[in-house]
């Protein structure tokens, strides 16, 4: 086979020895086995929506087709991409040889081909009696990447002549890179054969929610392996390696909370955990949290999904994990429900998952108060999928669609770019985009900026989930390898935050204007939260702000870039409470305050940023203090029978107590004879039981109620103190609208003065 010439000085250079058919897997790296495809992978079949070269992304080429110098973020990205542009185009793809570095025994060069390059060898003696249908017919097409000193790959070779005929749209999914059992697919086969319903009856209803056979994905073939591995998925020999994996990390930490549905003995379920530190950064950093079902696939069918969120740096924090051996609606209530039973039952602001309609019911279900989005990621994952007929037919399609979900800044703007798409290419009738449509206020960014996600920017839009594992589990993982992997991953990210850690308190950063809010800034957020800021502010100069509207409480300024006036973006100001709010609705989705409200800031005189646009949770103090202040004031709940909620509420009085005890000396010791005085009483407790129980009890009780006797005279106290407060506030504020109303009148005086002397001189 043709394969150009590498320098192999440093090199290690290793050949395709796969089988001899079709399907065998090739460049047979054991350390990266998931290179050939499987129709169960979610991670390998993907969209290349998500791994354009940057040149793409910026608005190149529309049709999408490879050229030699591409360049991707990724091996993988590449493959992706390739097998991509393989399915527009009709013929499947498959990787081929590889070439390591003999440094670091990594993979710098990659090549991928159609899949009938080559020729099927000769069996010899061990040949089969089985004649097979000759596939392989020496094709010359392929993709050759090789890794670049930045670390980026690009396309070196490629070759795009075929020298057999092109598989139409309508047989497109027949090809073996291109079957692929989606997640969404597997959790509705789950409940259908739940019910007792078999393949053909499976797939009849696959292809009726469809929409076609061609939309479905992969093959009754496929639906009938799944079905038959899945009777199968439990953990096997596996599953007591977990149990006892579990029960020891229990052992060593109080914190650690797993659960098991049903009868571990039968396990069918599904497997939830978290440990001590995954429950804390849940009280810092729990107001978004993605559900990330990427890894979907191991050796025994075993599906692991973390729940994952962000932290005060910008990176991935972890707030527990599970492992899904059942897919159905009830499995993932369940799952839910355990997480947020282990998180103190603290509902999240937003949730991210993919759109998989059994997900979807159970976030519903479990989180009613919650914003749930969909992954965009995933969106465009499936849209390639389900509309790959349109994709072939309208090369420009693609961008466009992009480009309108992404691009468009108001909804009527929006409405208005997708009407133009689905008229300009007659497809108002395709019934996966009017039920993307219909739920589009959950995965177009447009219409979730006003809910808080914690991205550092609203254009960043889950174009890809949040992979606390990124780099450690893979589809070949076997549970012995996913816990050790699992272990190494929270290790490396335990120490990217405390370099991160380490560089926001050692590194003092670099300020680019004299404004007093970017010193206030760079005090208090962390360095990367602070560079997000910094760019915000230094761009203000480039943004002037022009009063549009008057209402005296508040005022409207109209902001829009130096020569992009088509491009305008509106403020509210509200001059005595110093609040804004944009049409860009940035503030409300990362909580970093965007440039047009720090733009009015600059023309109104707001010299320091004001307490309600600093987030707690992106500044250098983030993991200080108790966040959820709900459990400091005493509200009553219901979670005291959980031994994990009683673990978590005296874990969190603890921190607040340490954190003020260590004040001083005197307080220091002061807390530590309450302490001993506390254990005391403790011990007493263990061992006389309930008496003393009820005994304090009984005490508390009267306690309480003397409290709240004073609690109700000192609010009333407070409440007619507020009241004066109010009413003086009301005069100042008259006052103050009166002189502003004043000067205005005195300031247009004198400017009819300046113009009647002007007059004058020139006459």
């Amino acid at each position: 086979m043709d394969f150009e010439p590498l320098n192999i000085e440093n090199e290690a250079v290793e050949f395709d020895m796969g089988g001899s058919g079709e399907d065998d897997a090739t460049a047979l790296d054991l350390e990266h086995p998931d290179d050939s495809y499987d129709i169960f992978d979610d991670d390998l079949v993907q969209s290349s929506n998500s791994t354009r070269s940057r040149d793409d992304l910026a608005g190149g080429d529309p049709n999408l087709e490879p050229y030699e110098g591409m360049e991707f973020d990724s091996e993988q990205a590449s493959r992706i991409f390739y097998n991509s542009y393989a399915r527009r185009i009709g013929f499947s793809t498959r990787v081929s040889v590889y070439q390591r570095s003999r440094r670091d025994g990594s993979i710098i060069c990659r090549q991928v081909v159609c899949s009938r390059e080559g020729f099927r060898r000769d069996g010899g003696e061990n040949r089969s009696k089985r004649q097979r249908t000759v596939t392989r017919v020496g094709c010359k097409a392929q993709m050759t990447v090789k890794k670049q000193s930045s670390g980026r790959w690009a396309v070196s070779k490629l070759v795009k002549e075929h020298n057999h005929e092109l598989v139409p749209p309508d047989k497109v999914h027949c090809l073996r890179s291109h079957r692929h059992v989606s997640g969404p697919a597997r959790s509705l086969i789950d409940t259908l054969q739940a019910a007792g319903m078999g393949p053909s009856g499976v797939m009849s209803v696959l292809i009726k929610e469809s929409g076609g056979i061609n939309n479905v994905g992969f093959t009754k073939v496929d639906c009938q392996n799944y079905m038959s591995s899945s009777r199968q998925r439990t953990l096997g020999s596996g599953g007591q390696f977990v149990f006892d994996y579990l029960k020891r990390m229990q052992a060593e930490d109080p914190g650690f909370f797993f659960a098991v549905q049903g009868d571990f003995e039968n396990l069918t379920g599904n497997i939830f955990w978290a440990d001590s530190n995954s429950r804390m950064n849940y009280d810092y950093f729990g107001d978004t949290v993605t559900f990330d079902t990427t890894y979907r696939t191991n050796r025994y069918r075993v599906p692991f999904a973390p729940f994952t969120g962000w932290n005060h740096h910008g990176q991935p924090v972890l707030f527990g994990c599970s492992l899904l051996l059942n897919e159905s609606e009830s499995s993932f209530v369940w799952l839910f429900q355990t997480w947020l039973a282990a998180m103190s039952t603290r509902h999240p602001v937003s949730i991210t998952t993919d759109q998989d309609r059994i997900i979807r019911a159970a976030v519903r279900q479990v989180f009613p108060g919650t914003r749930h989005r969909f992954c965009k990621w995933n969106v465009l994952r499936e849209a390639q999928e389900k509309l790959s007929d349109i994709y072939h037919s309208h090369p420009t399609f693609e961008a466009e669609f992009q480009r309108c979900i992404n691009m468009t800044e108001t909804i009527d703007e929006f409405e208005s770019c997708w009407e133009s798409l689905l008229q300009r290419y007659d497809i108002g009738d395709n019934e996966w985009l009017q039920s993307m449509y219909d739920a589009r206020q959950q995965w177009v960014p447009v219409f979730l900026r006003d809910t808080f996600f914690g991205e550092m920017s609203v254009t960043q839009g889950s174009d890809n989930i949040n992979s606390y594992f990124d780099g450690y589990i893979n589809a070949s993982t076997n549970i012995q390898v996913l816990i050790k992997q699992y272990e190494k991953a929270i290790a490396t990210r335990h120490e990217k935050e405390v370099k991160a850690d380490y560089d926001t308190m050692n590194i003092s950063p670099i300020l680019r204007t004299p404004s007093p809010m970017e010193k206030q800034a760079a005090k208090l957020y962390t360095r990367v939260v602070f560079m997000k800021f910094q760019e915000e502010l230094v761009e203000t100069l480039a943004y002037p702000a022009t009063m549009v509207d008057d209402t005296g409480s508040e005022t409207v300024y109209r902001v829009a870039k130096f020569g992009e006036d088509h491009k305008v973006y509106f403020v509210r100001f509200n001059v005595f409470e110093k609040k804004s709010s944009c049409s860009c609705q940035m503030f409300e989705f990362s909580g970093i305050i965007c440039r047009h409200i720090l733009a009015v800031f600059r023309v109104t005189n707001v010299l320091t940023l004001p307490n309600h646009y600093i987030l707690k949770r992106w500044t250098k103090n983030a993991k200080s203090g108790v966040v959820w202040d709900e459990h400091t004031l005493g509200l009553p709940n219901d979670s005291q029978d959980s031994s994990a909620a009683r673990y978590d509420n005296l874990r969190r009085e603890a921190i607040k107590y340490v954190e003020e005890g260590a004040e001083s000396v005197r307080v220091y010791n002061v807390a530590m004879d309450a302490l001993h005085e506390a254990a005391s009483e403790v011990t007493a407790a263990k061992k006389h039981g309930l008496g003393v129980v009820q005994s304090t009890s009984i005490n508390c009780s009267q306690q309480l109620q003397s409290c709240t006797v004073d609690q109700d005279k000192k609010i009333k106290e407070l409440a007619a103190e507020l009241d004066i407060a109010s009413q003086q506030c009301e005069a100042y504020r008259a006052k103050l609208l009166a002189i502003l109303k004043d000067m205005e009148e005195q300031k247009l005086k004198i400017s009819v003065n300046v113009r009647n002397v002007r007059l004058n001189l020139r006459s």
